[in-house]
Order: C-alpha cells, then sequence, then structure tokens
C-alpha cells in the first residue's frame, strides 16, 4: 500500500494478476512481477461473522464481518477485508473499499462498505 492505495502484483511480459504475492509469474514464468494499483471495487465473493476477535483491535468490537471481495479490474482476484457495520450481507453486493487506521492500531485495514453502484 503507497498512500492508501490498493497495490496487487502483475506480470510485466504477460500481464497476468497474481495474488497473492509472488516472485514468479505462474502463468509464463517472468521473474519479478510488479505492482499496480488497483481500484478497490468489487463484489462480495464470501462472507463470515467472527464472534472471536482475532485481532487485538477489534477485541471489543466482535462480532465482526471479514468480506472476501473479487476486483473485477484486477482480473477476479479476491482480497479480503473488513466489513464494519454488516447487519444485511450477501454474495454478489457491490462494494467500495478504505484504507483506515484505527486509533492505537498498529496498520491500516482495509474495510469494505456498500456501493451506490448494485450489480
Amino acid at each position: 500500500m503507497i498512500a492508501g492505495e490498493l497495490r496487487l502484483q502483475r506480470c510485466n511480459q504477460c500481464r497476468t494478476w497474481i495474488w497473492g504475492p509472488q516472485w514468479i509469474c505462474g502463468r509464463c514464468h517472468a521473474l519479478e512481477p510488479g505492482w499496480e494499483a488497483v481500484e478497490p471495487t468489487g463484489v462480495v465473493y464470501a462472507w463470515s461473522r467472527s464472534h472471536y476477535p482475532f485481532i487485538r483491535e477489534y477485541a471489543d468490537r466482535a462480532p465482526y464481518v471479514t468480506a472476501l471481495v473479487e476486483l473485477p479490474r484486477a482480473g477476479g482476484r479476491r482480497v479480503l477485508g473488513l466489513m464494519p457495520d454488516a447487519h444485511e450481507i450477501r454474495i454478489g453486493d457491490a462494494v467500495e473499499g478504505r484504507f483506515e487506521l484505527d486509533e492505537d492500531a498498529t496498520w491500516p485495514l482495509l474495510r469494505w462498505y456498500p456501493s451506490e453502484t448494485r450489480r
């Protein structure tokens, strides 16, 4: 992440999106893929409501929702993030991501919010 950007790897040779991070492209085997900014918009692919606080910063916020979001502008790669106040969430819902730093947090978290654009 640079200045709040979501970046994913992309092969400099065949232009395949790569996620999770790798040192080699799995398609053409080119070395040292680059990193490209990706618009953090997509659709909910899967989600889970956690009743146990797996991260210290959310100990007082359980239950919370973790969403796996498919990014159409990144070749359909999927990225995890949290969904605050997700009372009614469904697979296929359009979402937009933002990086937010909680008070006393060590790192920013990617949070998904319902998009005004419906799929």
